[in-house]
């Protein structure tokens, strides 16, 4: 279930450092849950640079990540998350560890389909 979402400004990153982020993130959130990998999604959303601001100034690199979980994780596992995603931009991108912003929305399981079943059926029946 673990949806990764980053925003971050267009150009400022080449390629081969997105996949990298991607799979970084996903493999760092899926042992931070303790999650099958396979039930990570991620996507990075680059934004041109005159249609992003931080602090006011157009352009400027301060990437913003989305962790969407089900309902249900302790607020322990979830700073956790947070620390361990910020890390990775950090570590990937390069990313000013003082401009990353992050946040978890929690999902109540009636409310997300898995194979077009919700999840609170689906984890029912294991």
């Amino acid at each position: 279930m673990p949806v990764l979402e980053v925003h971050l400004v267009e150009g400022k990153h080449a390629s081969a450092h997105l996949a990298e982020l991607l799979e970084t993130m996903s493999a760092r959130c899926a042992e931070v849950l303790d999650t099958p990998i396979d039930r990570v999604r991620a996507y990075v959303t680059a934004h041109a640079p005159d249609r992003w601001a931080a602090g006011g100034v157009a352009g400027a690199e301060a990437p913003y990540f989305t962790a969407t979980l089900l309902e249900g994780r302790s607020g322990e596992l979830r700073r956790r998350l947070l620390g361990a995603l910020t890390d990775v931009l950090v570590d990937v991108v390069g990313a000013d560890r003082r401009l990353v912003r992050g946040r978890i929305v929690q999902v109540d399981p009636d409310d997300w389909a898995i194979g077009g079943v919700s999840a609170s059926i689906v984890r029912g029946r294991r």
